[in-house]
């Protein structure tokens, strides 16, 4: 287990873990697997979804005073994979906005910080809202009419949430002015202030330096496991958001 976290942490390559413990490379290969899937069963048993309830009495202060219905709040991020030789996989993990080749998933926090949602990877030339539409963050049974989630500009899904009672909170749009009225940039400023917690939240995710190099394409089998872990493994640190 050691090892593994070593390796989630730290991004070392197996030949360079294989040197540092004394194993074989294939070992190396066997244990890492091994491990992402034992922890990805071990902490996906553990259930992150807070309740109405919880999600009030841990609010801090910032929301409160500002968008106290949050119920949570998502952004979408993208990790590099290599490139495959076909060109109808390439086509379809090539992402416009990373001009790579890249998964993509979707991360719901609490307003406390707490990650409260992580999807499974999807290729990266899906779209945020299409995204959303899949991952099962809709479902009925996690929210209550008159929350309300809040998002970036990419997120428009009003027209999903609309059958749940949920109200979206994203910042304004042009909508054909030259300029943003005086009410909008106010408006936009102050989810701007309180919606940067769950970009931090990604930040943290990141620290796992595994997700920052380019993922080896031997390790499709495995890297949503690895991707689940790093991220619940995040909420047994330090809580983000201070009261």
């Amino acid at each position: 287990m050691f090892m593994f976290l070593v390796w989630l942490r730290c991004g070392f390559g197996q030949k360079h873990l294989a040197w540092l413990f004394g194993l074989g490379k294939s070992t190396i290969s066997r244990y890492l697997i091994t491990w992402s899937n034992y922890l990805y069963f071990c902490l996906g048993n553990i259930p992150i979804w807070p309740s109405k309830d919880q999600i009030v009495s841990s609010m801090p202060i910032c929301f409160k005073d500002t968008y106290p219905s949050t119920r949570c709040i998502i952004d979408c991020t993208e990790i590099f994979v290599q490139v495959p030789s076909s060109l109808t996989t390439q086509s379809a993990l090539y992402s416009h906005y990373k001009h790579h080749v890249t998964y993509k998933a979707l991360v719901g926090i609490s307003p406390s910080g707490a990650i409260t949602f992580v999807s499974q990877l999807y290729p990266g030339s899906l779209s945020d809202k299409e995204i959303v539409s899949r991952c099962g963050i809709l479902h009925p049974e996690l929210w209550e009419k008159g929350d309300s989630i809040m998002a970036d500009r990419g997120f428009t899904i009003q027209e999903l949430l609309d059958p749940l009672g949920v109200k979206l909170n994203i910042p304004a749009f042009l909508d054909g002015k030259e300029q943003l009225d005086k009410e909008d940039v106010v408006f936009s400023k102050t989810i701007a202030s309180v919606r940067i917690h769950v970009e931090r939240i990604i930040a943290r995710i990141k620290k796992f330096k595994v997700l920052k190099t380019e993922i080896p394409l031997n390790m499709n089998g495995t890297i949503n496991q690895i991707w689940k872990v790093a991220c619940l493994l995040c909420n047994f640190i330090d809580p983000l958001v201070k009261q």
